[in-house]
């Protein structure tokens, strides 16, 4: 695999995730899927170990030096998304790399929609 590339979408997410705070199910999986051939388990095992140390360390922070972190929902939503993650990514042997696909292109639809028609 390139190098290159995986910097270059690497550094579009990272973009995207500084920007307006998403990118991981929205773009970084997606792009690991289709441009870099992973499976659909693959990416979102690649995409969890990628987002440990940028986002908590460089976007965050930049947002915090500003004011806008709260520290104590940070930690407390942290910790639910620990336990979460865990939880979810046990679950996902239970399914087909085709269903959490579809899962995950309809939650984007719906929130999509939402953001778009009804903010």
């Amino acid at each position: 695999m390139n190098a290159v590339i995986l910097v270059v979408v690497g550094m579009a997410c990272g973009t995207m995730a500084g920007l307006i705070g998403i990118a991981g199910g929205i773009f970084l999986i997606p792009a690991m899927i289709y441009l870099l051939g992973f499976s659909p388990k693959m990416a979102t095992g690649t995409m969890l170990a990628v987002m440990l140390p940028p986002i908590g360390l460089g976007a965050a922070y930049v947002y915090w030096r500003s004011g806008n972190v709260n520290i104590k929902a940070a930690m407390l939503i942290a910790l639910g998304f620990f336990v979460g993650g865990i939880i979810g990514a046990n679950s996902s042997s239970h399914f087909s790399s085709a269903t959490l696909t579809k899962a995950l292109g309809a939650i984007t639809a719906i929130v999509s929609v939402k953001m778009l028609f009804f903010s």
